[in-house]
C-alpha cells in the first residue's frame, strides 16, 4: 500500500496535510451559515387574490375557478388545493419533488397572465414559493409608552417607513411583515345629493377618476443626434390632483366653459383604513411585526444585527413617537442552546470515547494516537459541509456528534493489530507497515459499507430525505476522513511511539482486567463448543436469528413522520361560528386572555407553583375580520411549554359551536399551523352534502379522539353553512325605468356601504390605495341597507329597496377546493402519546369505514392527505432505501471476499443489531416516549452499515489464516474470534460512549435524535456479542463445506 508507505517515510507532508485540513475546518466552520433546520426545497407555489368585499362564492365563482382551469395540466404539477373566504383567496400547486421551480414559477406566472377578466376592483394575484425559511426567524411588538392614547392602529405608516424599512435593512434579512396596521388611504367622501344635482353616477365617476390617473409611452422623437423619449404623465400624485379632476366641462352660449371637479361633490383627504385584525399583547393593543431571513444567510450574525436595530430604534426614534419595541420571539435562543448542548455532547463523548481506549489500551501515547483522529475527522466534516453548501443546524450538528463515537472504528483495529504483530517479534517499522496492510482492504470496506448507506439518503428528494442529508453527510465524511487517518498519521505515530516504548502497556486495572479475561474465555469456549458440529452451528444460528427477529416484530413501536421539536411557542386558531364580527372575535379572545393572565409572569412571577402548568412569559391573540383569531403563548420554563396546549384548549370550552386547535410548531414544517396531523377530505361537488358528510365524520372523530385526552380537531372550512348573509337581488323592470344598469346599482351599494377601491396612487413614492366611500356608509344594522342610496343619471337619489328585492340568507364563510371540486377537511390532531400509525388506523377503521358502510352520496368521496399522505410516501421509501443499502453492503462486500457467500455470513448480523435496535427504542420508552419517526429510523439504516464492520474484521481475518497460514478451520476460527475479540468491544464501547451523552442529557433539539441514538446503541451493543456468536459457527459452516469440496 503506497499510501501506508508514504505515511512511514514521509510523515512531515502527512503532518502538513492533516494541519492544512485543520485550518481549512476552522474556516469553515466560521463560515457556515447557522440556522435552525436544514433548508428544504418544498415545491409549492402559492397564489393569493385579494378583492376586499367580495364573498366566498363571489371568490371561487370570479377568481379560483379562472385560475384552476388556467392552471390545470402545469407541468410537473400533483396536486391542486384552493380556499376562499371573504375578500381572499389562495390557491396552491403542489409539484414534483424533482420539478425546475423556477420554470415552475414561470410557467405559473404566464398561466395566470392569461385570466383577462377578473373583476376590475379585484387585486393582482401574488405568487409565492414555499420553504422552511419562510418561517420568521423574530417577532417584534410595538406598543404604545405611558400617555400616549393614539389609536395604535393608526401607526401604519410609522411601522412601514420606520421600523420595517429599518428591519430590513440588516443584512439577512429578507422581508417584514406588520399585523394589525392600518394603513394609509387617500379617500374621497362623495355627498349623494351632490351628485344627483349634476347627474353624476359612482360608475361615472369612477370611470373618469381612472381615466385621469394614466400615464402612457408615445414613443420618441429624433432631432439631430439626440433621441427624446415621449410619455404622457396623467398619474396622480397630490391631494390637490385629486381634488382638481374634472367631472363636467360644458361650453355656454357666452362661450364661456362651467366645470364639475371633484372637490364640488365630494371631500377629498388622506386617512387610514379600517383595521382588519386586533392584536392585544399581555393585555395591549399591539402591531406585531416579524423578520424573516434570506436563504443560506447565518442566523446568529443576523439576529445579533437586529438587535442592534431594535436597541438604536428604542433609543433614538421611537421614544419620541410615544412607542416602544419589544422582541418577543427570538429563534436564536432554540438554537443557541442546541448547539450549546450538542457542542457538550461532542465534548462528553469524545472525552468517554478516550477513556474507554485508555481502559484497554493502558497507554496514554497509544490512546492519544487513535483518539487523534476524533478531531482531524471532524473538522473535515465541516469542510465539506461547507463546500456542499451546507448549514450548521440541529440535524447537521447531530451527525457530526454521532460521528464522534464512530471515527475510531478504523483506528483501533490498525493500531491493534501492528501491537500484536510487534509482540510476536516484528520491526518497529515493519510491524507498522503489515499491520497496517494486513487489514486495510477489511478496515477500507468496512467504513465504506457505513458511508454507501446513506447514498439511498442523499438521493432522496422527499422533504424527509432532505431534512436527513445532513447527517449523511457529516457522518460519511468524518468516516471517510478517519480511513485516510488510519492509514497515514496512525502507523507513522505508532510506528514513532513504539520506537520510543518497547512495551505497550504502562499500567493494569485488576477488576477490569478479570472481566476482560473472563468474558474472553467464555466467549472462545462456546466458539469451541459450538464449532464442533455443522449441524449444533446451524441450530444455534437459527435460534439466534429467529428469536431476535421474533423480538423485533413484538417490541417495535408504531410509526410517526418527523420529530417535531420543542420550540417555546404555542399557537393555537379559533374557529367560532359563522358571522361573527370583528368586535366579537375580540370579545372571546378577551375572555380567553382573563382565564389565563393569571399565569402571565408579569402578574404573578416566573415561579410556578407544584402540580401547576408553567408560567406564561407571552401571550397575544390576533381576532382577523373574517371568522379567525389566532393565539400565541411562550413559557417562562421552556422545556415545559407543551403543557400549555390543554391550559389554551379548555379556556374556550364553553363557547358555543366554538373549535379551538392549538400546537406547537414544528421545527420541520412551514407556517405555525402545520405539524402532525391527519386530513381527512370530504370530497364532491354539492357543498351541502358534503357538509352533512362532515358533520358526521365529525362526531365520530370527536368519539374516538375526545378532547378531553389531548385530541384536537380543526374543521377546514366550519362545519356550520350559516354566515349570515345579505343577497340584493335587481328588478330588472325597475332599473329598467329609472335608467339604472345592474352595474350602476352594484356600484352604488358597494361604495356607499364599505367603500369602493378606484386605483393605486403613489404619494411622495408612496403606494396607496384610491377609494370612494360614501358619506352614509356607516351601516350599523340590516335594515340600514334598504336605505342605501343609488344616483341615476336622471338626477334623481333611489333608495335600493325601491329598485330591488333583499332577502336575507345564510352562506359559507370559507370554501375549500380540491383539484377543482369543493372540500370539506377535518385537521386531526392525535395526542402526542399516540403514534400517527395508529391514528391513521382508526381513522380507516373507526371513521371512514363506517362511513361508507353507511353509504354516501354518488359524488361524495373520502381521502386522507396531509401529514398521514407524507408519512405513507416516506415510509415506503425509507424501507426501499433500507433495502437498497443492505444490497449495497453486501454487494461491496463480495468485491473485498471475491465470494458471494461470505458476505451472506456477515449480512446475517443485521437482524440481530436490527433486534438491538428495537430494544434501545424500547428501553428509551420507558422513561420517555419515543414512536419510530423517520429519523429514528435512519438510525436502523446507519445499523446495516457499521454493525457489519465487527463481521468483515472475523471472516477476514479467519480466511487469511486458513488461506495464507494454512491453518486448520476450528483453529482459524478460534485464533481469528481470539484476536478480533479486542478489537471488537473496544470499537463498540467507544462508539456506544461516544454517542451516549445525545441520549442522556436533555435540552433544545435533544428530543429530535434521542430516538435515533437509542437505536444505533441498542443495535451496536446487542451485535457486538451475537457478532461473536453467530459469526463462528457460520464460517463453519461454509469453510467445511468449501473445503469439502
Amino acid at each position: 500500500m503506497n499510501l501506508i508507505k508514504a505515511s512511514l517515510e514521509r510523515p512531515i507532508a502527512i503532518v502538513s496535510v492533516i494541519v492544512m485540513t485543520i485550518i481549512l475546518g476552522i474556516v469553515a466552520l466560521e463560515r457556515i451559515p447557522i440556522q435552525i433546520a436544514p433548508d428544504v426545497n418544498k415545491p409549492v407555489i402559492s397564489v393569493t387574490t385579494y378583492w376586499f368585499g367580495a364573498s366566498p362564492y363571489e371568490m371561487e365563482r370570479e377568481i379560483v375557478n379562472k385560475q384552476e382551469d388556467a392552471l390545470q395540466g402545469v407541468e410537473g404539477s400533483k396536486r391542486i388545493t384552493a380556499e376562499t373566504r371573504e375578500g381572499r383567496a389562495k390557491l396552491e400547486i403542489e409539484f414534483d419533488m424533482s420539478t425546475n421551480m423556477d420554470k415552475a414559477l414561470l410557467l405559473v406566472s404566464n398561466r395566470l397572465n392569461q385570466i383577462d377578466d377578473y373583476p376590475i376592483d379585484a387585486g393582482e394575484p401574488t405568487l409565492d414559493t414555499s420553504g422552511l425559511d419562510d418561517n420568521a426567524i423574530a417577532w417584534f411588538i410595538l406598543t404604545r409608552t405611558l400617555g400616549n392614547e393614539q389609536n395604535i392602529a393608526a401607526y401604519g405608516d410609522i411601522v412601514k417607513d420606520i421600523i420595517q424599512d429599518s428591519l430590513e435593512r440588516v443584512p439577512g434579512v429578507a422581508r417584514t411583515n406588520a399585523y394589525g396596521s392600518s394603513e394609509t388611504e387617500l379617500r374621497i367622501t362623495i355627498d349623494p345629493e351632490k351628485m344627483a344635482y349634476y347627474r353624476l353616477t359612482v360608475d361615472k365617476v369612477m370611470e373618469i377618476i381612472r381615466a385621469a390617473n394614466s400615464s402612457i409611452s408615445a414613443g420618441d422623437v429624433n432631432e439631430g443626434k439626440r433621441e427624446y423619449i415621449v410619455r404622457t404623465e396623467g398619474e396622480l400624485q397630490t391631494l390637490e390632483q385629486v381634488r382638481e379632476i374634472v367631472l363636467i366641462s360644458e361650453k355656454d352660449l357666452n362661450g364661456r366653459y362651467g366645470r364639475v371637479i371633484i372637490n364640488d361633490i365630494a371631500q377629498v383627504e388622506f386617512t387610514f383604513k379600517e383595521p382588519r385584525a386586533i392584536i392585544r399583547y399581555l393585555g395591549e393593543n399591539s402591531i406585531a411585526i416579524n423578520a424573516i431571513r434570506q436563504s443560506g444567510a447565518n442566523v446568529i450574525d443576523v439576529m445579533n444585527e437586529i438587535k442592534k436595530t431594535t436597541d438604536d430604534l428604542n433609543q433614538n426614534i421611537l421614544p419620541q413617537l410615544g412607542l416602544k419595541i419589544e422582541q418577543v420571539y427570538d429563534e436564536t435562543i432554540y438554537i443557541d442552546s442546541a448547539v450549546q448542548l450538542v457542542r457538550q455532547n461532542i465534548w462528553m463523548g469524545g472525552i468517554l470515547a478516550v477513556i474507554i481506549l485508555l481502559i484497554f489500551l493502558r497507554s496514554w501515547q497509544s490512546t492519544i494516537v487513535i483518539a487523534v483522529s476524533i478531531p482531524i475527522s471532524i473538522v473535515a466534516a465541516f469542510v465539506a459541509m461547507a463546500l456542499l453548501g451546507k448549514t450548521i443546524n440541529v440535524i447537521s450538528l447531530a451527525g457530526i456528534a454521532f460521528a464522534v463515537g464512530m471515527v475510531v472504528d478504523a483506528a483501533i483495529v490498525v493500531l491493534e493489530n501492528i501491537f500484536r504483530l510487534k509482540e510476536k517479534g516484528m520491526p518497529t517499522k515493519e510491524a507498522a507497515y503489515k499491520g497496517t496492510s494486513q487489514v486495510w482492504q477489511a478496515v477500507m470496506v468496512s467504513a465504506l459499507t457505513t458511508v454507501l448507506v446513506f447514498v439511498p439518503i442523499l438521493i432522496m428528494e422527499l422533504e424527509a430525505g432532505q431534512l436527513l442529508q445532513d447527517i449523511a453527510v457529516a457522518i460519511s465524511v468524518a468516516v471517510l476522513m478517519s480511513l485516510i487517518v488510519s492509514a497515514t498519521i496512525l502507523p507513522a505515530l505508532t510506528y514513532w511511539i513504539l520506537s520510543k516504548n518497547k512495551s505497550s502497556s504502562f499500567f493494569k486495572i485488576a477488576p477490569l482486567d478479570k472481566i476482560g479475561s473472563f468474558t474472553s474465555t467464555m466467549i472462545l469456549k462456546y466458539v469451541k463448543a459450538v464449532i464442533i458440529s455443522r449441524k449444533s452451528s446451524m441450530l444455534i444460528v437459527s435460534l439466534l436469528i429467529v428469536s431476535t427477529l421474533g423480538l423485533s416484530y413484538l417490541m417495535l413501536p408504531k410509526l410517526e413522520y418527523l420529530p417535531e421539536g420543542n420550540r417555546n411557542l404555542i399557537f393555537g386558531v379559533m374557529l367560532p361560528p359563522p358571522g361573527y364580527n370583528l368586535k366579537t372575535l375580540t370579545d372571546i379572545a378577551n375572555s380567553v386572555e382573563k382565564k389565563v393572565e393569571n399565569l402571565w409572569s408579569i402578574n404573578t412571577g416566573d415561579k410556578a407553583e407544584a402540580g401547576q402548568p408553567p408560567k406564561i412569559k407571552n401571550f397575544f391573540f390576533v381576532a382577523i375580520a373574517g371568522g379567525r383569531t389566532l393565539f400565541g403563548a411562550s413559557a417562562v420554563e421552556e422545556t415545559r411549554v407543551k403543557e400549555l396546549i390543554p391550559v389554551m384548549t379548555q379556556s374556550l370550552f364553553g363557547e358555543p359551536a366554538t373549535y379551538g386547535f392549538f400546537s406547537q410548531p414544528g421545527l420541520f414544517v412551514r407556517g405555525y399551523g402545520g405539524g402532525r396531523s391527519i386530513d381527512l377530505d370530504i370530497i364532491g361537488s354539492d357543498l351541502s352534502d358534503i357538509t352533512l358528510t362532515a358533520q358526521k365524520a365529525a362526531g365520530l372523530v370527536m368519539q374516538e379522539f375526545p378532547r378531553s385526552e389531548g385530541h384536537q380537531m380543526r374543521p377546514k372550512p366550519g362545519l356550520i353553512l350559516g354566515a349570515p348573509e345579505i343577497q340584493i337581488q335587481p328588478n330588472r323592470i325597475k332599473l329598467a325605468d329609472n335608467n339604472v344598469t345592474a352595474r350602476e346599482l352594484a356600484m352604488g351599494i358597494d361604495a356607499f356601504n364599505s367603500g369602493i377601491r378606484i386605483d393605486e396612487i403613489i404619494v411622495n413614492s408612496k403606494r396607496m390605495d384610491l377609494t370612494l366611500m360614501g358619506v352614509e356608509n356607516s351601516i350599523n344594522e340590516t335594515q340600514g341597507i334598504e336605505n342605501i342610496p343609488i344616483v341615476t343619471s336622471e338626477g334623481k337619489v333611489i333608495p335600493i329597496s325601491s329598485l330591488s328585492n333583499i332577502f336575507y340568507t345564510t352562506g359559507p364563510t370559507e370554501i375549500r377546493h380540491i383539484e377543482g371540486e369543493r372540500a370539506v377537511t377535518l385537521q386531526i390532531k392525535p395526542a402526542d402519546n399516540i403514534p400517527l400509525e395508529v391514528a391513521i388506523d382508526t381513522v380507516n377503521d373507526k371513521i371512514i369505514k363506517p362511513l361508507l358502510d353507511e353509504g354516501l352520496s354518488s359524488d361524495t368521496r373520502l381521502d386522507i392527505s396531509g401529514t398521514a399522505d407524507e408519512l405513507t410516501l416516506t415510509w415506503r421509501a425509507m424501507a426501499i432505501n433500507l433495502l437498497v443499502a443492505i444490497a449495497m453492503v453486501y454487494l461491496l462486500m463480495t468485491i473485498l471476499f471475491e465470494s458471494f457467500k461470505y458476505p451472506f455470513i456477515i449480512m446475517l448480523t443485521v437482524p440481530p443489531a436490527a433486534a438491538g435496535g428495537v430494544l434501545g427504542l424500547y428501553a428509551l420508552n420507558l422513561s420517555t416516549f419515543q414512536p419510530l419517526d423517520m429519523l429514528t429510523i435512519l438510525g436502523f439504516v446507519i445499523l446495516s452499515g457499521i454493525v457489519v464492520n465487527n463481521a468483515i474484521l472475523l471472516v477476514h481475518r479467519t480466511l487469511q489464516l486458513v488461506r495464507i497460514e494454512n491453518l486448520g478451520i476450528n483453529d482459524a476460527i478460534e485464533g481469528a474470534t481470539n484476536s478480533r475479540i479486542r478489537p471488537i468491544f473496544m470499537s463498540t464501547l467507544t462508539s456506544i460512549f461516544g454517542m451516549l451523552p445525545l441520549i442522556i442529557f436533555p435540552g433544545a433539539g435533544s428530543e429530535l435524535y434521542k430516538g435515533l441514538g437509542s437505536v444505533i446503541i441498542g443495535g451496536l451493543s446487542l451485535s457486538a456479542i451475537l457478532t461473536l456468536l453467530i459469526i463462528p459457527p457460520m464460517l463453519k459452516l461454509f469453510l467445511a463445506e468449501e473445503i469439502s469440496k
